[in-house]
Order: structure tokens, then sequence, then C-alpha cells
């Protein structure tokens, strides 16, 4: 069966919030205050942990403090699980085409590079971890995205055909992985890296969910 993938962070859902809540969480552990922006910093949120840790550490000028990034990391996942959904968001329109793409006969999935514990506590939060039929995270294989086995593997287990699947995502990480796997890419468009995207050269671009059934339909045809 034909499956449609959807990364989560900055994909499905604006968790860059929360995410750069906990981030400053460990700068204020270490007694430097809040050291990101939730604005500002949002694209680097939605690279992960290590990510925001850096950027941090690279305004203090410990960019290769590796070993404190190290310690605090776990520190930021603490934080983060505790306050996982206060600020995090679904985008407009993300489950209504969830929704219509199951109408349509086309199964949908998750694969993303938060730890998987961490992704099912988000989506049981927010109401939807039964709307889809397999999730894998960062830490469910020995390997993630842009690995193309993390892909095709969240297909197999969902149910479909990993030679007629299409991700959707929000970044350079998602478009390596959809064309090392040789498959389609929607990139949105809506996420904090969104003017980036047509530089990846995605199959498509998606501006609102509204359209992704009928993106999906053109791409891989009716389920």
């Amino acid at each position: 069966m034909k499956t449609v993938v959807f990364d989560l962070d900055g994909t499905l859902a604006d968790t860059s919030g929360d995410l750069i809540a906990a981030a400053n969480a460990c700068f204020r552990d270490m007694g430097e205050g809040d050291l990101l922006d939730p604005a500002l910093d949002a694209g680097t949120a939605l690279r992960g942990g290590r990510a925001m840790l850096r950027l941090g550490m690279e305004r203090l000028g410990r960019a290769d403090d590796d070993p404190l990034i190290d310690e605090y990391y776990q520190a930021l996942l603490y934080h983060y699980a505790r306050d996982i959904d206060t600020h995090t968001r679904l985008y407009d329109g993300a489950m209504a085409a969830v929704e219509e793409l199951k109408a349509r006969g086309f199964i949908v999935a998750i694969c993303t590079n938060k730890p998987e514990a961490l992704a099912r506590e988000l989506l049981t939060r927010l109401g939807i971890v039964d709307d889809f039929a397999a999730m894998l995270g960062a830490d469910s294989l020995p390997v993630r995205k842009p690995d193309p086995e993390h892909l095709l593997e969240t297909v197999r287990r969902a149910g479909g055909d990993p030679a007629q699947c299409v991700l959707v995502g929000d970044s350079d990480t998602d478009r390596n992985t959809s064309r090392a796997a040789g498959v389609p890419s929607v990139l949105v468009t809506f996420g904090p890296s969104g003017d980036d995207m047509s530089a990846l050269a995605p199959e498509a671009l998606l501006q609102r969910y509204s359209d992704l059934p009928d993106v999906v339909e053109r791409l891989l045809g009716k389920a």
C-alpha cells in the first residue's frame, strides 16, 4: 500500500518553543541565563538538543566543549520531557490532511529524529498517537535519518510498500533521506526553515496542509 510518512518537529507540529525552553533551563543551571531566543533560534531547535546546546556554548565562546554539551544533554531531555507540550502546537490543518489521506486509502506514519519515548509522549499528549499506523524515533533502529533505512522500515512497520511512499518534512535531513531512499519528498514552507526549502529541490513544496492530499496523489497516484 502507498504510504505518507511525516516528520514530526517542524512538520506536523511546531515544537520549537518547548525545545528552546528546555535548552535555556540548562543554561540557567550553568549560571548563564537564557542564551537562546524562541523566535530567532527556532530553526536550530528543530535540529535537536545538542544543536541547541552547541549554539548556546558558541555564544559563550565555548563551542568545542563537547564534554559539557554531553553532560547537559541528559538534563535537557529531563527538562523537555517535563514540559513537552507547554508551547507546542500542531500546524493548522495538519490532522485534517492526515484524516483525508486515510480516507483516500493512504497509510500514514511518522519517522522522526526525536527519541522514540519523547515522540510517543508528545503524540499522546496531543491526542494523536493512535492516528498513525507506525512511529519510529531516533533510537528505534541502529540508524536514523538521513539513513534511508529509517524511513523504509517505518513504511514496512506501517504495512506499506517502501517503493511507494512519500516523505513530508521540513529540512535538508528529510530531503536527503528521501533522495537516498529513491522516493519523493514534500517539504513544508511554513516551518522555521521554510524560506530555504525551495533550494533543496524537493518534488513538491507545501504552503498549506489542505493541499497535501492532492499533492500526494500527484506524486504517488491514487491509493
